[in-house]
């Protein structure tokens, strides 16, 4: 089968399509997915360049972590797929490649209203912006929330899945094209960073945003960026806020003041999808099945694709997506 290949670690000059053996075959709850579509996601940057190795039993030079397809074969204990199936989800690697094994907890149904294409670009973003804000952050209706980098893939679904229950929404973003984007799918309010980190002043980003939610504090802040941005959001939180950290590209570092969290009563929640078991996973994947597909399928949601890249295109997809002016997902087509 075809797959994308790092050759070496480093740059994208460093991707090619090349043949490599199929997966073996089905047994137990397994199911063989034909991959007719992925999308690219930060991680894969950084395994690329030999930053953020694939966990156990996932290879190591075969890149992907989301994926749509048919599915080709299944295992004697597979109870709710069958071939011909079009499947959706999620995996710790490979799925990059013509064949992917999946257990079938981790797969859900694509819904007949989406292509494999659109439903590439679903998955990892909604699965991880769906458990952190409600599963983890217990986002509810009367809250607001903060998304640092609103018009990332996580971002942009994190604000249609907090729209979809009416929920406020502020976000943040580097330049303000995006953000006029993302008043489109429903913003209350949008910042400007410019990449500038807020520590040396966190109190006049918390007034700037108290100002915009009628003097009150933050219920929960969803940071995809990191250290530039956890000052402020220690000091935009309200009493018993919540702040969940997805990523740290802006740095994995930053001081604590413990009489801070302690006297707001903040939770401070950490929260990886690619590392965790597998079980773990499925229940995740359940929630998305019962809770995001639906909405997926009725239109209340809809895949935030950016761009279109034919799968012989992997170097200048790598290559767009590093260059931070993607509005959502860059997805892969085979």
């Amino acid at each position: 089968m075809k797959a994308v290949y790092v050759k070496e670690f480093g740059g994208a000059e460093n991707l090619e399509l090349r043949e490599v053996e199929n997966p073996p075959r089905t047994a137990g709850k397994e199911v063989l997915v034909n991959v007719k579509a992925s999308a690219l996601n930060r991680a894969d940057l950084l395994q690329r360049k030999g930053f953020y190795p694939a966990p156990e039993g996932f290879p190591e030079r075969i890149l992907g972590l989301e994926f749509a397809g048919e599915v080709s074969e299944i295992g004697a204990e597979v109870a709710n797929f069958n071939p011909g199936d079009r499947v959706f989800g999620i995996t710790a690697g490979g799925a990059q490649a013509e064949f992917l094994l999946s257990d079938e907890s981790l797969l859900a149904s694509i819904p007949e209203n989406l292509s494999f294409t659109e439903a590439a670009a679903v998955p990892e973003a909604f699965i991880t912006a769906h458990d952190a804000i409600f599963t983890n952050a217990r986002l509810k209706e009367n809250e607001t929330l903060m998304i640092h980098a609103v018009g990332s893939g996580v971002g942009l679904a994190a604000l249609q899945l907090a729209k979809a229950r009416n929920i406020k929404v502020i976000g943040t973003s580097r330049t303000a094209d995006k953000l006029e984007k993302c008043e489109k799918l429903g913003l209350d309010f949008g910042i400007v960073t410019g990449g500038v980190s807020f520590d040396a002043n966190p109190k006049i980003f918390a007034e700037l945003v108290q100002h915009l939610n009628a003097e009150k504090g933050i219920d929960v802040i969803l940071d995809l960026v990191g250290a530039a941005y956890f000052q402020a959001n220690l000091e935009s939180l309200n009493l018993k806020g919540r702040l969940i950290l997805v990523g740290t590209t802006s740095g994995a570092k930053a001081e604590l003041n413990f009489s801070q969290v302690m006297s707001k009563r903040l939770k401070i929640i950490g929260t990886v999808l690619r590392s965790r078991a597998g079980g773990e996973k499925a229940e995740a994947t359940a929630a998305f099945a019962a809770e995001v597909v639906p909405l997926l399928a009725d239109g209340t949601l809809k895949p935030n694709i950016d761009q279109i890249f034919k799968i012989e295109e992997i170097q200048k997809a790598h290559e767009y997506l590093e260059s931070n002016a993607s509005f959502g997902k860059v997805v892969l087509e085979f």
